[in-house]
Parts: C-alpha cells; structure tokens; sequence
C-alpha cells in the first residue's frame, strides 16, 4: 500500500492512458491505487508486478493466463509513467518477466496487442526479442477512436522443442 501515491503520480497521466485498455483509468486517483494495490495482494497467483525506478513504483506489468487450448499461453501488459520513457527500462523488464514466466511458470507462448501507432512499445517488444505476427486492423476503439493494433509475441523455444 505504501505504492499508492507514486503509482498515482506516475499513472495520472493522460499519454499513458492513451495506449493502455479502457480498464486503466484516466484521470488515475489514489482510490483507484488503492483498489488495484487491494487487487493485487489478494489471494491467487501473482499476475501484476511493480516496475521500480529509484525506489519508487514507477509502472507496472502484469499478464492474463489463457484458458482451455491456450493456457499454456499468456497476454502480456505494461506501462510506465511518462517521465521515465526512453530509458530501456520496460525492455528490461519485459525480458526478465518472460525468462520468469517461460521458466517458472512453464508457459509457451506470451504476446501483447500494442497499438499501431504505439511506437515505443513496439520498440519495447522488439528489444525484448517480440516478434510482430500481424496487423489486427480495426480491432479496437479507445477514446472514441478506431485503432489498429499488432499481435506481438514470443515462443518459448525450449518448451516447443520438448514436444
């Protein structure tokens, strides 16, 4: 709980809720840090992760398992507060959490849906070794705006060799 007021600063941030699903709040209160902080020490498997710069919750990352044929595959989420974009920080972290999630919790495959016109987290999913499988065109409206995304993801080599 002691997270709320740096999540609050660094997600009440219009640029940031601009690439995020609606279910990311904008304007982002310490009500809304308190509920997802709530959310996240519940019981169940620990899906959201705080992204930490100088000491602070700075962003986050968090994946949603898949059901049925595909639980062995995850979507894959972040975000960061805008004044430390550019620093490789979300690469970084992005690619530790998919070693943990390939090795520790034995998935397949993760992918993650960034806008189109979203060039930093294409740049964030290419450095952590993504690849770009698709174009989804008019796959989703945010803010009242149809937007392209891209199907970014990463196999899991080792366990696709297993067979």
């Amino acid at each position: 709980m002691s997270d709320a007021a740096s999540l609050v600063r660094h997600a009440n941030n219009i640029n940031v809720a601009r690439q995020l699903r609606d279910r990311f709040p904008h304007p982002y209160t310490s009500r809304d840090a308190h509920a997802f902080l709530q959310f996240v020490l519940g019981p169940g498997p620990q899906t959201n992760f705080a992204i930490e710069v100088g000491g602070e919750a700075a962003g986050g990352l968090g994946y949603v398992a898949g059901t049925d044929i595909e639980r062995y595959s995850a979507e894959v989420g972040y975000w960061l507060g805008e004044t430390c974009w550019g620093r490789g920080i979300v690469s970084e972290a992005l690619s530790l959490f998919t070693d943990h999630a390939f090795t520790s919790l034995r998935l397949l495959r993760l992918y993650a849906l960034p806008f189109a016109d979203n060039v930093g987290s294409v740049r964030v999913l290419e450095k952590a070794g993504y690849r770009c499988e698709a174009r989804l065109r008019s796959s989703c409206v945010k803010y009242g705006e149809i937007r392209d995304q891209f199907m970014y993801a990463k196999v899991n080599e080792d366990w696709a060799a297993r067979g």
